[in-house]
């Protein structure tokens, strides 16, 4: 295992080589407007890496205001930042910083200085006609053979995670939340519908009443934690938590699904031995009723909240109040029972939701600079857009996504069977969310969300894989080799040049004749990134080996 995990360690290396061989420092300053925003980085609450560390040896963009005093300068921009402006960054409340990075460096062949920041042999800001891509090449090779090479199942933070049940403030601070969906039940706790919502302390005291909202632009974080679907709110907005008291809790164990309307439960195609079968655990005794695949293609399990004059409840955004029951999910209600908003109709165990195994280490690294689709690929909603279920297609499932004020084309989305949906009926979504479970394709995510999205997504995935393993590689390096995948465009709309739609040219040729175009007072050619994995994108350099 050790000599194969050599062998392909030393692979990549050489694939990352010749991808990024003529990445050099070739000027002082590319002169550009654009970089790179730079947070804290935290996980699940806690905070890996501050932001001062992340931001150490780069270059600043914009001149670094202090908070608390209005119009002072702290760092102008431009600055390298050395160990001294770090310990400056850290003290003041600063949360985000924009730097200059490789990634939207606008030096034809190369990087400039600016851009890359401080070398990492000596310290000091990076030297013309040093051999950046090389070095990033072999930065990233390196640690590649303390990867393991299995998949493995999965630990550390992942599984932490499934075992938290509550949440307890480690600040004391003010609460605040943001994009919550939530709805009152019936011991008058608030329930959490969506799957967006973030709770958030700020530094505050208890002198402030709750009523005074102050300006939130100005407050300053101290912890901000995502809140699962169905965790029951204890606090509510604008209250001074203690440190240590509990703000929410849920159940770590499954998803439940939940009404946001009250009222009577309706059964659709929900029948014993067709869709359900009723099993009975050994050891308590209790028989759950648990949602199977129906034989005939035509039966979706949902359940409808009626009202007394059983029509199903139309929600406010047009949608009617139905809950589709995915396989393996477990009925908690009756047919005909009254219930209020909150309650949970069926929960889907947490073991479905996340039955995949993390393809760690080397193979993953490899599948991200390669650029594959994964093998269980997640599908994202290209538009914003309110969810609705259709009839299913050949064996599919097949998802509408309305756009909200109506205006615009809707998106169908069609789902293999058996997969878990991870939206529900009426639940509004975001260009780029997933509807189902599973790593998103980075094809995907440039399309949608465009190319500083796709190069943060690359970046930190590496990154992660390496932490798991306690390796530290700084981003500039992967951000050269992003650099080096996405340098290559679609013509879009050839505008007045001789260019086909559709033809592939590399982007520094493409700007190159787009001057020239403006200048003579044409039509600039369109045009649209394309990502190629590492084998490909050398393949593709227009020197006469390759």
């Amino acid at each position: 295992d050790t000599a194969l995990k050599t062998a392909n360690s030393g692979y990549l290396t050489r694939r990352l080589v010749d991808v990024s061989q003529d990445c050099v420092i070739l000027e002082e300053d590319c002169g550009t407007l654009d970089g790179i925003e730079m947070t804290a980085l935290i996980e699940s609450g806690e905070i890996i890496e501050p932001l001062g560390d992340r931001i150490l040896g780069r270059v600043l963009l914009d001149d670094v205001i202090d908070p608390d005093a209005e119009n002072k300068i702290l760092i102008p921009a431009g600055k390298l930042i050395n160990e001294h402006e770090r310990d400056i960054i850290q003290k003041s409340r600063i949360e985000n910083v924009r730097i200059r990075s490789a990634l939207t460096c606008m030096t034809e062949t190369g990087v400039c200085r600016s851009c890359y920041g401080r070398d990492l042999c000596h310290g000091g800001l990076v030297n013309l006609g040093e051999a950046v891509g090389v070095i990033a090449a072999q930065s990233i090779g390196e640690p590649g053979t303390q990867l393991t090479m299995r998949t493995f199942h999965i630990g550390g933070t992942a599984s932490r995670l499934a075992e938290q049940n509550k949440w307890e403030a480690s600040f004391s601070g003010i609460l605040r939340f943001s994009e919550l969906k939530e709805v009152k039940n019936r011991e008058g706790n608030f329930t959490i519908l969506g799957r967006r919502g973030e709770a958030i302390i700020v530094e505050g005291d208890k002198t402030v009443p709750a009523t005074k909202l102050v300006d939130l632009a100005n407050e300053r974080e101290r912890e901000r934690r995502p809140l699962p679907m169905g965790a029951t709110l204890l606090k509510s907005e604008g209250e001074f938590v203690e440190q240590g008291s509990l703000i929410a809790e849920w159940d770590p164990f499954s998803i439940p699904i939940i009404t946001d309307a009250t009222g009577i439960v309706h059964f659709q195609d929900i029948s014993e031995g067709e869709t359900f079968k009723e099993q009975v655990d050994e050891v308590s005794g209790v028989s759950r009723k648990v949602i199977h695949e129906s034989q005939s293609m035509d039966q979706r399990p949902t359940i409808a909240i009626h009202n007394s004059k059983k029509k199903t409840i139309i929600r406010e955004n047009n949608t009617p109040t139905e809950f589709a029951l995915p396989i393996k999910s477990e009925l908690m209600v009756e047919d005909g029972l009254e219930v209020h908003a909150g309650d949970v109709l069926a929960k889907i165990p947490r073991e479905l939701a996340r039955n995949k195994d993390i393809t760690g280490g080397l193979p993953r690294v490899a599948e991200l600079f390669e650029a594959r689709v994964p093998k269980d690929q997640a599908i994202i909603t290209e538009i914003d857009g309110i969810v609705e279920f259709d009839t299913d297609v050949k064996k599919k499932q097949r998802i509408r996504i309305r756009p909200e004020d109506g205006k615009g084309d809707s998106k169908e989305y069609l789902i293999p069977r058996g997969r878990h949906i991870t939206v529900h009926m009426g639940e509004y979504v975001r260009a780029g969310d997933p509807l189902i479970d599973g790593s998103p394709n980075p094809h995907d995510i440039l399309a949608v969300k465009g190319s500083k999205d796709l190069q943060k997504y690359l970046v930190d995935e590496v990154q992660q894989v390496y932490r798991l393993q306690g390796v530290g590689i700084n981003d500039k390096h992967i951000e050269v080799i992003v650099r080096q995948m996405l340098r290559r465009a679609y013509v879009e709309d050839p505008g007045d040049s001789t260019l086909l739609v559709g033809q592939e040219i590399a982007r520094t040729e493409m700007n190159h004749i787009n001057r020239e175009m403006v200048a003579e007072g044409l039509r600039p050619v369109r045009s649209k990134p394309k990502l190629l994995g590492i084998t490909k994108a050398s393949l593709s350099t227009d020197s006469f080996i390759s």
